[in-house]
């Protein structure tokens, strides 16, 4: 069952840009990334499908209802981060967190401790007085403190320091293992690799394309490099799916994508030092994705 299913959804704001006919789908109990660059469009589309704002044209469901038409009823199975919170500056965070938490008719004291304890937030302190790291802390309580079932994270680590993001990575793990979906928005592709199954690549309001992270890493690119014993022209290397090759010193790098075994066959006839073979990372593959679309 898809809990989020987004089609054609358009969100124009006079001439400057919003998103244009955005279309993917979140199944049940999956962690999915939605990556691109600041202003891509990630928090347009999830302001949208929280019926936030209301789109130009399309539709979204979240468990299988209309966003818009049902909003109040999903609201209550959703917990929401976004990528920058504001507050009543003179609250305690304590009374904050209660107050949020008597939206949801139901007991979230225990979990409020729980919660606060794992992220070391101290519940006592006045709002004013949190550095934005504690801010964001409380944010990620108050959308996490009555166990939803879909959590909508924009952004979330942006003024966590290392340590917390890596609590904050196990606690999202520990919520989807106990039946919880995320959809995890972020322009940093590490956090996105690390914790997701699919993701979703935005690039200017558009999306460019829908993958498994398992095939975009594995099944489209890897990455080459060769240390050579004697000069050779780079041409040698510039057969088909071969892109980014450049070379340092005697060393010639590139990204390849295909069937492997081209590329043997053309190292096979060199005299060849060294030989290395890697997975690129998400950020290469990424750079890929949108140099095409350009």
């Amino acid at each position: 069952m898809n809990v989020i299913e987004i089609n054609n959804l358009t969100k124009t704001y006079g001439k400057s840009r919003g998103i244009t006919d955005i279309s993917f789908h979140v199944e049940q109990g999956e962690i999915f990334g939605f990556i691109g660059p600041n202003g891509a469009g990630k928090s347009t589309t999830i302001r949208t499908l929280l019926s936030l704002i209301y789109p130009t044209s399309g539709s979204a469901k979240i468990f299988g209802k209309d966003c818009i038409q049902y909003a109040p009823e999903i609201k209550k199975e959703i917990g929401y981060l976004p990528s920058e919170v504001f507050y009543y500056e003179n609250m305690k965070v304590k009374d904050l967190l209660k107050y949020s938490a008597s939206f949801y008719k139901k007991d979230c004291s225990k979990r409020i401790k729980e919660l606060a304890e794992i992220m070391d937030l101290d519940l006592n302190k006045k709002i004013e007085d949190l550095s934005l790291g504690n801010k964001k802390k409380v944010g990620i309580v108050q959308g996490l403190l009555h166990e939803p079932k879909l959590i909508i994270l924009d952004e979330p680590t942006s003024g966590l320091d290392p340590l917390m993001q890596q609590k904050f990575f196990e606690l999202l793990e520990e919520e989807n293992r106990k039946g919880a979906t995320i959809l995890f928005s972020s322009h940093i592709l590490s956090e996105v690799q690390r914790l997701c199954n699919r993701v979703a690549i935005i690039k200017e309001g558009k999306i460019v394309t829908v993958e498994k992270i398992s095939t975009l890493q594995e099944n489209n690119y890897k990455r080459f490099k060769v240390e050579l014993r004697s000069a050779l022209d780079l041409q040698y290397f510039n057969i088909s799916g071969v892109s980014k090759l450049e070379a340092k010193g005697n060393v010639v790098s590139f990204l390849f994508k295909g069937n492997i075994n081209a590329v043997l066959r053309k190292i096979a006839e060199i005299e060849v030092g060294n030989l290395w073979i890697e997975e690129p990372d998400l950020e290469e593959i990424f750079m890929h994705y949108y140099e095409k679309e350009a």
